[in-house]
């Protein structure tokens, strides 16, 4: 059986956006620190690196749809923070973007993380964005950084 596995590797062309959902921007901030630096450590070019700002997480899938059909970006990471509440619309807020990702990510064939955090309380949210937990944006740019290999070595 052949394994084709991607590599945690760049070859310092590929372009890629990070979109940021800025609410909550003292957590989402951090997470595009995580994203931003885990990109140039595995070789990516800084002027190969552009971050779409948007309201929330609600707005990342329409942001996503529209960078990935300029046909600008081989790959997009997002980033935002849902913190539940006292009402509702965390479930909605939260099911609605994770949805969006996912489907605009299926449609457009492309590298597509999904660094957005849905914790119950601010405190999760704090540890997953460089602390206990590690940073979760420099994941999801991990993620993006194995994908486009895998995608490379697939096209061998």
């Amino acid at each position: 059986m052949n394994v084709i596995e991607g590599k945690l590797r760049l070859k310092g062309d590929e372009k890629v956006a990070i979109i940021n959902g800025r609410f909550n921007h003292i957590i989402t901030d951090r997470l595009v620190e995580g994203a931003k630096d885990a990109f140039l450590r595995h070789g990516g070019n800084e002027d190969n690196l552009d971050l779409l700002l948007v309201p929330g997480a609600f707005e990342i899938p329409f942001a996503l749809e529209k960078a990935l059909a300029s046909g600008k970006y081989d790959a997009v990471c997002c980033v935002g923070a849902v913190i539940r509440g006292s009402t509702p619309h965390f479930d909605y807020i939260s099911a609605e973007a994770t949805k969006g990702i996912a489907t605009v990510a299926l449609q457009h064939g492309k590298a597509v993380s999904n660094g957005v955090l849905t914790t119950d309380t601010l405190e999760q949210a704090i540890e997953r964005a460089g602390s206990k937990a590690g940073n979760k944006g420099a994941e999801a740019m991990v993620t993006i950084i194995e994908m486009l290999d895998l995608y490379s070595e697939m096209e061998k």
